[in-house]
């Protein structure tokens, strides 16, 4: 185990069979649709992999990066996109494909500005769900798993642009990320 972590939250084992049974979820509801997949960078690029690989349909990808922590820890609250779709998503149904769901700023901010181009339909697909610090509401859609107030790192998930290679999800010991 690396150094800097606390301890493994999810296994490969248990990330793999979530990754599966969101896979089966996912193509049942989106059966026929024209449906678009927007990972959001740099978190969400593993998992995104992951699951369309998991998927029985064919599907349309698309990236977006936005950035509202910095090399921080915490949030800032302002929103910034760094990249944007490449296409239009008029009438297209969209499934933004997020590592965590933490403030819902962020995504409160991304779905307004999707929705705003007149989509048929957008939805929140998340790794990992943290509800108790929310600040504003999100419809979370598809949840891979909810867990509690802790910083985690591994599956794409960074601190500071480290950590995202590691396999597993992990809590990051507290002394890495706290300021002194």
């Amino acid at each position: 185990m690396h150094p800097d972590v606390e301890k493994i939250l999810f296994s490969r084992v248990d990330i793999d069979n979530k990754v599966h049974e969101l896979g089966d979820i996912i193509s049942r509801d989106y059966a026929g649709q024209d449906l678009l997949m927007v990972g959001i960078l740099k978190g969400a690029a593993v998992f995104m992999a992951d699951l369309i690989r998991a998927m029985s349909i064919d599907v349309s990808i698309d990236f977006m990066a936005l950035s509202s922590y910095g090399a921080s820890s915490k949030s800032t609250g302002v929103v910034r996109i760094l990249k944007d779709l490449d296409k239009s998503i008029e009438n297209r149904h969209i499934l933004i494909v997020e590592d965590i769901v933490d403030t819902g700023l962020t995504m409160t901010y991304l779905l307004k500005i999707l929705k705003a181009r007149n989509p048929a339909s957008v939805r929140i697909c998340t790794m990992l769900d943290k509800p108790s610090r929310r600040q504003a509401e999100v419809p979370v859609k598809y949840n891979g798993f909810t867990i509690l107030d802790q910083f985690v790192v591994g599956y794409g998930l960074d601190y500071n642009e480290k950590y995202r290679y590691l396999p597993e999800i992990y809590v990051l010991k507290k002394e890495i990320y706290q300021v002194k």
